[in-house]
């Protein structure tokens, strides 16, 4: 079973893109059988191919309920924080005055696992002023390298506070 699970969650989530993706032109009740049968096997294939690329730790680890529950809820957080980072650039890039100190600053993360520390990374590199550079793990602790439009504090435990903000605990208890 350890080793089917991994191309089982890989096939169920192709498979559920493709039915979003045919969806967009097809009325479900439309779909024909040949093309629910091509999408079942082009999904097989993928899983077959790429699963042990995609899954390394547990297979079906977003079916529980606590990691879903916290994924679902950190979606609003998300949204208000690049609200947040969209409006401060916008001020700045709008403001006569060229208002900003760009520096590259190294923050510390809690953050072990690797998918939690890319979620991690996309989320703060998608929020506007702020791009992760690189992740490094020096003496059993991970650090991240960020390119910040606004340098406030070099230190690494204020910088990381102010970066990763909202972010960290809630990347925490997904992948944990």
């Amino acid at each position: 079973m350890k080793k089917i699970a991994p191309i089982i969650s890989t096939f169920l989530l192709c498979l559920l893109f493709w039915i979003f993706y045919v969806l967009q032109d097809v009325n479900i009740a439309k779909i024909d059988s040949q093309e629910l049968i091509g999408g079942i096997i082009v999904s097989l294939i993928v899983a077959l191919f790429s699963s042990r690329f995609l899954i390394k730790e547990d297979a079906f680890w977003l079916l529980n309920p606590k990691r879903l529950g916290a994924l679902i809820a950190f979606i609003p957080i998300y949204a208000i924080e690049l609200f947040k980072a969209n409006w401060d650039v916008a001020k700045r890039a709008l403001s006569p005055k060229l208002n900003i100190k760009p520096g590259i600053v190294k923050i510390e993360t809690e953050v072990k696992s690797d998918y939690g520390l890319a979620m991690l990374a996309n989320c703060i590199t998608l929020t506007p002023g702020t791009i992760v550079m690189d992740v490094v793990e020096e003496k059993g602790k991970c650090y991240m390298y960020i390119h910040w439009i606004d340098v406030q504090s070099q230190n690494i435990k204020e910088a990381s506070n102010t970066i990763k903000g909202a972010f960290e605990p809630w990347v925490r208890r997904i992948f944990k």
